[in-house]
């Protein structure tokens, strides 16, 4: 099992792209936050909910296939096949 707080080295292009998606999942947020203190139309503020949802959801999917490709492919090389395991039992937490 992968640790909390391990380490890992991130390709900076995943990086900067899920850094940035970051920052716009965050606007949308707070945006959210603002449309209830504004007692805006609960419709809207659910369109708003559902988009961040989906925001956060392609984000996670980004990642976990970067991990496949990068992580998961050096782990095999290095005959870790341990992470298989993981990852399946990673994709079905998700799921």
């Amino acid at each position: 099992m992968i640790m909390e707080d391990e380490m890992v080295k991130r390709n900076e292009k995943i990086k900067s792209s899920s850094l940035r998606r970051l920052k716009l999942i965050t606007g949308q947020v707070n945006g959210i936050n603002k449309m209830i203190e504004d007692d805006r139309n609960c419709e809207d503020i659910l369109i708003q909910i559902s988009a961040v949802s989906n925001a956060l959801k392609s984000l996670g999917e980004e990642i976990l296939f970067d991990h496949m490709k990068n992580c998961m492919t050096n782990d095999i090389k290095n005959n870790k096949l341990e992470s298989i395991d993981e990852v399946i039992d990673l994709c079905r937490r998700l799921m």
